[in-house]
């Protein structure tokens, strides 16, 4: 695996077993300020889906209770709470010293037939004739020479996920716009033949670009200095299995935001357009006004 960014997450999402029921997975610095809370989801789902036989994740709902410290790893406590012919449930605890950050149930199902239908996917441009996400930052950073060192190395920072956004915005010049967006990525690299791997990448992947929808209409992004921002609680369906290696549509909107909080909503299609996850997102968007220092 060529992209180290990839190759460390991979190696993140293998759980270390420290008792029945209780894993161990490291932590990540991507630039923030706090874990990010696609790794804990995606490690919170790898723990659940270990203790499960012959299903596979179909839907998790997840609430972000605490700031999850970078330079420490998480424990993830299982309960099995149901096991049933069909489906199966689990409750997964993310734990950094004895408290949880994160509090995760997820369903898990044996495979079943049945009547099947969709929605369209957008007709959105090609993701290889768009400007890849790495050439769109450069090009703003040469724009913005102000930006801070910390900032610019947060921003350049190898990512494991390739993006190539439909609409791009300055995300140091952001503008109003209607709170809808589209994205096409992918693993920056081919992942191994393991459908759960997949669909734990992509819950991973799934926490990029959402909360920025919500903040489109403001003129606001994720790094404008007046906005504190965080994931509130996370939602997951899985219809079909994903390649996460291959590139996949994220089409996004943000109906409402009220009281400091903002709901996305997302729709991942594959590349052929099949309609592979939903996801929907609450968060945290708290205006502080201009800051002096």
């Amino acid at each position: 695996m060529n992209n180290k960014a990839l190759a460390d997450l991979v190696s993140l999402l293998d759980l270390e077993p420290l008792e029945v029921n209780i894993f161990r997975g490291e932590s990540r610095d991507l630039g923030g300020k706090s874990v990010f809370g696609g790794q804990v989801i995606g490690q919170a789902l790898m723990a659940g889906s270990r203790t499960v036989e012959n299903a596979s994740p179909h839907s998790l709902h997840a609430y972000f209770l605490r700031p999850g410290d970078m330079s420490q790893s998480i424990v993830y406590d299982v309960d099995r709470v149901r096991d049933g012919r069909t489906f199966s449930a689990r409750r997964v605890q993310a734990i950094q010293n004895g408290q949880p950050i994160l509090s995760l149930i997820a369903s898990f199902q044996r495979p079943e037939q049945g009547p099947e239908h969709q929605k369209r996917m957008p007709n959105v441009p090609h993701p290889e004739s768009l400007e890849s996400q790495d050439t769109l930052r450069n090009r703003w950073l040469e724009a913005h020479p102000e930006v801070p060192e910390r900032l610019r190395n947060a921003v350049l920072r190898q990512l494991a996920i390739e993006f190539r956004p439909v609409e791009p915005m300055d995300v140091f010049a952001p503008e109003p716009r209607e709170p809808e967006q589209h994205i096409w990525f992918r693993a920056a690299d081919r992942l191994p033949d393991d459908p759960l791997l997949h669909r734990c990448v992509l819950a991973y992947a799934s926490d990029f670009n959402l909360l920025s929808t919500a903040l489109l209409p403001h003129g606001q992004s994720y790094l404008s200095p007046n906005m504190v921002v965080a994931s509130i609680d996370h939602a997951i369906w899985f219809h079909r299995d994903p390649r996460a290696d291959e590139w996949l549509l994220y089409s996004m909107d943000a109906p409402t935001s009220q009281a400091s909080r903002g709901l996305s909503r997302g729709e991942i299609f594959s590349h052929r357009g099949e309609l592979v996850a939903s996801v929907v997102q609450e968060s945290l968007m708290r205006d502080i006004g201009k800051r002096t220092d």
